[in-house]
């Protein structure tokens, strides 16, 4: 998201001067400055917020009512211009030196889709089993409140024992969309998953991973094979870090993943129940190990401020107190959400389209009258209908040619799928049993890196003995799970915890397909033991 400070007080800039003057504009000045919203919107992936009334050095000036309201219907114009609406995020007045009162403004720039690339975040959900990451998910996508004994989450469930239990034990997908003002489009209004897309021009993807600790390989897979922009870590006010919590923590850091923190159920404790639980907090993250500056969420002011410095700043973490029985904040995080501005800008995206074709393989179906369908992410290049790729590795190391029947995205359909994208690919009547998760689909012309053993070097979390020659772990590389056994320690004849090593491993099952993209992916390790690895190599 790209922001830019303007000052309709000043006159006509000298050249070079990135001043803007918004109160009725020469013609030619109107053009310029609508050539530099569509390059800043560009920049921002179809986003940008404007602060009107701000010098470009900062200072904060401010503006009479009067050139506050030329200015905004300047902006107005611009954004019809370029196809964007605009929405005011907030008003501050300033003390200036003047007589008349002065304000500044912050407008949410955001262009209508077009083609179906409207802006999409993945958001991984964390937290401990009970916390309620599946009901604020509910809530939040389906615009309904939680009776308090579960409802909302029983539309998330793909199994029939999550429902009977109400734990997740597999990882799904839920959306929520934003239109070009900023207003909430999800399941309410007996809306379709086709319509949230077609309305939206920006898209959250929540990924639902489970809590319980004897599920913890799944949410590592979804972890390290989704690639999510950032993570919500959600925790109970009324029991605090407790059970996977902290496990949960350490994966979101070990992985450098972005994230911030909701504290929920507040409706069921006292306010200072609450707050103890917020310093709990705030003292785990100004921790060492953390290196985090928490920030209380509280009102729409700090909801704004908080999606622009989670952006900017890595150490920067939101925290938000809510309910979803009684509804109490919830405003707030959808505020955030609205706001939040993607954390990869436009050239690494223009750089990735242009390698070639890579698609990781994650999830496998059979749909009637399909055929055989693959979800996953695109690593980089480009996927059209028609394409003619091939997948692999099988267990002798070979690739099979397949074709590109169809795709879908967000449960829509969709022509093209760019790098860093999700989607599902129909491939027809290829053979279902001669796909697995963890395989690549690649352009034919890429020779891609087939791997059986890698070194990495690992940071030992946490061992009861000794980690040596010889042991058997499973190790997740992207979208890679497999078992591996430790062929060799450098250096070192065994590690303790705490301790760091360059390990030489070997996979035990088949090779793997080892893409540019996951070669610089933090590769977990877990078997009987927990470690991370880091800058796995082939």
């Amino acid at each position: 998201m790209w922001t830019e400070a303007m000052d309709s007080t000043k006159s006509e800039p000298l050249k070079g001067s990135p001043e803007l003057k918004l109160v009725n504009p020469s013609q030619y000045r109107f053009e310029h400055l609508v050539t530099q919203m569509k390059w800043r919107l560009q920049e921002g992936r179809g986003e940008a917020v404007y602060q009107i009334g701000v010098e470009d050095n900062g200072l904060l000036v401010g503006l009479a009512e009067e050139e506050m309201r030329a200015s905004l219907k300047t902006l107005h114009r611009m954004a019809e211009k370029v196809g964007a609406d605009i929405t005011v995020l907030r008003e501050r007045e300033v003390d200036y030196d003047s007589d008349m009162p002065r304000k500044i403004t912050e407008v949410l720039v955001r262009k209508v889709p077009d083609n179906q690339q409207f802006l999409d975040l993945r958001v991984a959900v964390l937290g401990n089993v009970d916390s309620g990451k599946s009901t604020l998910l509910g809530v939040l996508t389906q615009g309904e409140l939680d009776n308090g004994r579960g409802r909302a989450r029983l539309n998330l469930f793909r199994h029939l024992h999550e429902i009977q239990s109400g734990r997740t034990s597999s990882i799904s997908f839920e959306i929520l969309g934003f239109n070009s003002k900023g207003e909430v489009v999800n399941y309410s209004d007996s809306r379709t998953a086709e319509e949230i897309c077609e309305s939206s021009s920006k898209m959250i993807t929540f990924i639902d991973l489970a809590g319980h600790h004897k599920y913890l390989h799944t949410t590592i897979f979804g972890l390290t094979s989704y690639c999510p922009d950032c993570a919500l870590l959600l925790v109970s006010a009324n029991t605090g870090i407790a059970g996977t919590t902290r496990e949960h923590l350490g994966l979101a850091l070990a992985l450098k993943v972005p994230f911030f923190i909701v504290v929920s159920k507040i409706d069921l404790c006292a306010k200072t129940t609450v707050e103890r639980t917020v310093r709990q907090l705030e003292r785990v993250l100004k921790q060492p190990g953390c290196h985090k500056v928490p920030m209380l969420v509280t009102s729409e002011d700090d909801a704004v401020t908080a999606a622009q410095q989670f952006a900017q700043s890595p150490n920067v973490t939101p925290i938000f107190t809510l309910s979803s029985v009684s509804g109490e904040s919830l405003d707030l995080l959808k505020v955030f959400l609205n706001i939040l501005p993607p954390l990869t800008n436009s050239k690494e995206q223009e750089e990735l389209m242009q390698q070639l074709t890579e698609f990781q393989v994650d999830e496998i179906y059979t749909v009637p009258e399909v055929g055989t369908v693959v979800g996953g992410t695109l690593s980089s290049g480009i996927c059209r209908e028609g394409d003619q790729l091939v997948v692999g590795p099988t267990d002798d190391g070979c690739f099979l040619e397949l074709r590109v029947c169809s795709i879908q995205r967000n449960r829509s359909a969709c022509r093209v799928l760019r790098a860093g994208q999700a989607a599902t690919l129909a491939l027809g009547d290829f053979d279902r049993a001669l796909l697995r998760k963890g395989m690549v689909m690649v352009s034919p012309e890429m020779n891609p890196t087939i791997c059986s053993v890698f070194e990495a070097e690992i940071v030992l979390l946490f061992h009861a003995t000794t980690f040596r020659r010889g042991f058997q772990v499973t190790v997740h590389v992207g979208n890679v799970r497999q078992t591996a056994v430790v062929e060799k320690i450098h250096a070192k004849d065994k590690l303790r915890t705490g301790e760091k090593a360059v390990v030489r491993f070997r996979f035990l099952k088949h090779p793997e397909g080892v893409l540019s993209a996951t070669c610089s992916l933090p590769t977990f390790w877990r078997g009987a033991k927990f470690g991370v690895a880091r800058k796995g190599q082939s």
